[in-house]
């Protein structure tokens, strides 16, 4: 009776972690499904045809500079920035896993730093 009764304990703290888990991701699940709507509403392709003239296969092509441009650093910050505020981390020990407990150190600490 005792080994059964101590199964059905640890049994019940099992189906008490997945039930948490399952909530979890459902949340998140729920939180990234908003995302997604929302950017692929910003960003959605518009069909455009595309045309290839000989004269464009000779002249060469120029690759975007990184470096040195701080309007492409203006717009990460405000990617993560956003992403804290949707409730995600943004800290290297838990980026992009939802942030359950309130405002994380790490993702502050890290928004702001200048």
């Amino acid at each position: 009776m005792g080994s059964l009764y101590t199964e059905l304990g640890s049994m019940k703290q099992k189906i008490k972690t997945l039930l948490e888990e399952n909530n979890r991701l459902s949340i998140e699940n729920a939180q990234l499904r908003k995302v997604l709507k929302r950017e692929t509403a910003v960003y959605a392709p518009k069909p455009e045809p595309v045309v290839v003239h000989e004269a464009m296969h000779d002249e060469p092509h120029e690759e975007p500079v990184l470096t040195g441009d701080p309007s492409a650093v203006g717009q990460g910050y405000d990617n993560l920035a956003r992403l804290y505020h949707e409730g995600f981390h943004i800290c290297n020990l838990y980026y992009g896993h939802l942030r359950t407990e309130g405002d994380c150190l790490f993702c502050l600490s890290f928004l702001n730093k200048d």
